[in-house]
C-alpha cells in the first residue's frame, strides 16, 4: 500500500512559488501602492467637498427655488418658469441691468487704463518704486464700506471736497447723489479708486516677465519708450490684459456694496433707481419685498449674464490676436 504525499501549493505560506509564476506581493507592498494611487485624490478631495457644499449645491438650489414663489417665513409654491417671465417683462429688470453696464464701463476702461500707464511707470527703474508699489495697494486693502462712506462725503453736495473745488472754478455745487450721470460717475470713482493699484501690480508682474531682450533689440532698431511699450510690452502683456479685463467684468456685474452704501444704505438706487444695479435690484426683492423666488431668479439670470460676457471677452481677445502670432504657434 502506497501513501500519497501532499505537495505544497506554490505560494502558500512557507512555500515557495512554482517556476515561471510570478510572486505575489506582500500585504505591505501592495498597501503601499494603494496609497500611492490614492493619495492624490484623498489630497484633492476638500477642495471637492467644499466646492460641492458651497458653490455647486447652493448654484442648484437656487435654480430650484426660482421656479417656486417663496417668501420669508412661508412655504414653497411651485409657479414653473412665472417668475421668469415677470422679470423679462419687468422695466426695472432692464434699468437696472443698463446701469450696471453704463457703471462698469465707466469703471472699468478708466481703470484698465490707469492700472497700465502705472504699471509701465513703475517698471522702470525709479526711486522708491517699493513705496510706491505698497502705495497702490493700499486702496485695495481698505474695506469697501470705509472707502464708500468716505467718498460719499468727499462728493457730498453742500459740504463736499468737490464741489468746494468747483465751486474755485467758478462751477455751480453739483448734486452726485440724485443726479443720473452725475451718480453713476461718483461710484465709478469708488471703483477705480479701489482697484486701480489691484491691477497695476498684475500688469507689473507680467512686464516682469517680458524679456529684456526685446526692449533691447527695440532699442537698437532706434524704437523709443512709446514704440517699445506698443510692440513689445502690448503684445507680451495680452494674456494678462485678458484676465484683467474677464475679472473686472465679473467685479462690475456684480457690483453692491459701492451703490448700497452710496445710497445710504437703500436698495432701491436713488430717488429714480438712477444707480441701481442688478445686485441691487436682487437684493430688493429677496430682502426688502421678501420675494425670495424672484431674487433667486435675479441671481440666475446675472449667473448666465456673467458667463456670456466672459465667453464674448475671450472671443473678442481672439480675433484682435495677430494672425502671425497663429501661425507661430
Amino acid at each position: 500500500m502506497t501513501t500519497q504525499v501532499d505537495r505544497p501549493v506554490a505560494g502558500e505560506r512557507g512555500t515557495p512559488p512554482a517556476a515561471g509564476t510570478p510572486a505575489r506581493p506582500p500585504w505591505r507592498s501592495r498597501l503601499y501602492a494603494f496609497e500611492g494611487r490614492s493619495a492624490p485624490y484623498v489630497y484633492v478631495a476638500p477642495f471637492f467637498l467644499v466646492f460641492f457644499a458651497f458653490g455647486l449645491f447652493p448654484l442648484i438650489y437656487t435654480a430650484w427655488i426660482s421656479l417656486h414663489s417663496y417668501r420669508l417665513g412661508g412655504r414653497m409654491r411651485w409657479v414653473g418658469f412665472d417668475n421668469f417671465v415677470w422679470l423679462f417683462t419687468n422695466p426695472s429688470f432692464y434699468n437696472a441691468l443698463w446701469k450696471t453696464f453704463t457703471i462698469g464701463i465707466l469703471s472699468t476702461v478708466p481703470q484698465l487704463l490707469l492700472a497700465l500707464g502705472l504699471a509701465h511707470l513703475l517698471n522702470y527703474r525709479l526711486r522708491g518704486r517699493t513705496f510706491l508699489r505698497v502705495a497702490m495697494l493700499m486702496p485695495y486693502a481698505t474695506s469697501v464700506a470705509a472707502a464708500t462712506l468716505v467718498f460719499a462725503l468727499i462728493f457730498g453736495r453742500d459740504g463736499g471736497i468737490v464741489n468746494g473745488l468747483l465751486g474755485v472754478v467758478g462751477i455751480e455745487p453739483v448734486d452726485w447723489r440724485n443726479g443720473n450721470w452725475t451718480a453713476q460717475i461718483a461710484i465709478s470713482v469708488i471703483v477705480i479708486w479701489h482697484w486701480t493699484g489691484y491691477n497695476a501690480l498684475i500688469y507689473l508682474a507680467g512686464m516682469q516677465s517680458i524679456s529684456k531682450d526685446l526692449y533691447e533689440a527695440a532699442a537698437i532698431d532706434g524704437a523709443n519708450r512709446w514704440h517699445q511699450f506698443l510692440h513689445v510690452t502690448i503684445p507680451g502683456l495680452r494674456p494678462t490684459i485678458l484676465f484683467t479685463i474677464i475679472v473686472s467684468t465679473i467685479g462690475a456685474s456684480q457690483l453692491f456694496g459701492e451703490p448700497l452704501l452710496f445710497g445710504g444704505g437703500q436698495a432701491n438706487g436713488g430717488s429714480v433707481n438712477q444707480y441701481q444695479t442688478v445686485g441691487l435690484f436682487m437684493y430688493q426683492q429677496g430682502w426688502q419685498y421678501g420675494q425670495l423666488g424672484r431674487a433667486a431668479t435675479v441671481a440666475w439670470v446675472m449667473f448666465v449674464l456673467i458667463i456670456g460676457l466672459v465667453l464674448l471677452n475671450t472671443w473678442l481677445a481672439r480675433r484682435r490676436r495677430p494672425a502671425t502670432e497663429g501661425t507661430l504657434s
